[in-house]
C-alpha cells in the first residue's frame, strides 16, 4: 500500500465530505486507504460517512479525545509506508499526494513533508513555522519575517523548490513511518495546537529532515471545526504554547513567556475596552475581540484550569 490518509473529524460534516471527494478524485493510480477518526461528532458526520463513503475505515470515539490522541489511533491502524495527515477542512489538488510520495521516495532523509496551503481564492497561507521561541511568541511574527527573511520563513516569499524548514503546518503533511517509529507518535499531552510542531521537533532530533514542498498544493479552509468555540480554542492555543516551552525550552523560558503574554493580554484588554467604549460598543468584531481577551485573562487569573478550554 502506497499511502494511508488519516483525517480527524469533529463536527465538520460538510467539510469532511468535500475533503473526501477531493481525495478520491485525485487518488487514481495510487494504492491507498483512508482512515477517519471521529471525535464524538454530533452533526451527522458518522451517518453521512457510512452512506457516502462506506469504504473509509472509521474509528468512532464517544467524545472529543483531542487531535493528538485521535491521530495516534489512526497511526496504529495505518498499513502504508507513508502517512498523510489531512485536516477535514482541506481539499487536495491534482497530484498532491503523488508529489509528496515522490518527494519522500527520492529524499529518504526526509521524515516529514508539508504541502503548500492556499486560501479558497488561491492566495497563500502560512505553510511553514519556526520552532517557538521567546522571539516568535512575544514579538510580531510578520515583522520578524520581514527583518530576517532567511531565518524566519513565511508566505511572503515564493518558493519554487522544496526547502528544509523547522516545521510545517499540519493541515496537510506526510510522515515517513520509519521516522515516527524513531521519534514517537503524537504527544498526547497536547489536546489541540502545536502537536505537529512538537512532532517535527522530535523527528529532527531523531536525525530526519522536515521539508516544505511547494508544488504539492492543498486548499485549507482554516479552523472550521473550532469556529463556534473561539474562546475555548484560544485557551487551548495558549495552553499548548506553554506546554511546548515546558518540554523543549525549560521552566525559565516558560515563566518568561507566561509573564510576557499576560502583560500583553492586559494591554490588549485595556486597549480594546477603550476602543469599544469610544464607539459605544457598536462594532461587533471589537466586542468579540474584547470578549476573547477577557476570557483569556480570566483563565490566566484562575490559574489556567483545563475546564475552560476544549479539553473537558
Amino acid at each position: 500500500m502506497d499511502i494511508s490518509i488519516i483525517i480527524v473529524n469533529w463536527n465538520t460534516k460538510d467539510n469532511l465530505l468535500n475533503c473526501l471527494e477531493s481525495i478520491f478524485k485525485h487518488l487514481r493510480n495510487i494504492n491507498g486507504e483512508v482512515i477517519v477518526v471521529d471525535n464524538g461528532s454530533k452533526d451527522g458526520s458518522i451517518e453521512a460517512l457510512k452512506i457516502y463513503y462506506p469504504s473509509v475505515r472509521l474509528i468512532e470515539n464517544k467524545s472529543n479525545l483531542g487531535f493528538a490522541k485521535a491521530v495516534n489511533q489512526g497511526l496504529r491502524k495505518a498499513q502504508a509506508k507513508y502517512i498523510l495527515l489531512l485536516n477535514p477542512d482541506t481539499q487536495i489538488k491534482d497530484n498532491t499526494v503523488k508529489k509528496l510520495i515522490n518527494f519522500m521516495q527520492v529524499n529518504p532523509e526526509t521524515g516529514i513533508a508539508g504541502a503548500h496551503l492556499l486560501n479558497v481564492d488561491g492566495s497563500k497561507q502560512n505553510s511553514i513555522a519556526n520552532f517557538p521561541s521567546l522571539a516568535t511568541e512575544l514579538l510580531n511574527k510578520r515583522l520578524l519575517r520581514w527583518l530576517f527573511p532567511n531565518r524566519f520563513l513565511g508566505k511572503e516569499k515564493n518558493y519554487s523548490e522544496p526547502i528544509e524548514v523547522d516545521s510545517v503546518i499540519g493541515a496537510c503533511m506526510m510522515l515517513r513511518c520509519e521516522a515516527i517509529e524513531k521519534a514517537g507518535m503524537m504527544d498526547e499531552d497536547y489536546f489541540l495546537f502545536f502537536e505537529e510542531t512538537d512532532l517535527c521537533y522530535r523527528v529532527k532530533k531523531a536525525g530526519f529532515k522536515v521539508y516544505h514542498v511547494p508544488e504539492a498544493e492543498a486548499i485549507h479552509f482554516q479552523g472550521k471545526s473550532i469556529e463556534r468555540e473561539k474562546k475555548r480554542a484560544k485557551v487551548e492555543y495558549y495552553r499548548s504554547r506553554y506546554l511546548f516551552f515546558r518540554k523543549h525550552r525549560g521552566r525559565w523560558q516558560e515563566l518568561i513567556l507566561r509573564i510576557g503574554l499576560l502583560v500583553r493580554l492586559v494591554i490588549e484588554e485595556i486597549s480594546m475596552f477603550l476602543a469599544c467604549l469610544f464607539t459605544l460598543f457598536s462594532i461587533t468584531k471589537w466586542r468579540k475581540r474584547f470578549s476573547i481577551y477577557s476570557y483569556l485573562l480570566w483563565w490566566h487569573l484562575k490559574g489556567c484550569p483545563e475546564g475552560m478550554g476544549l479539553k473537558q
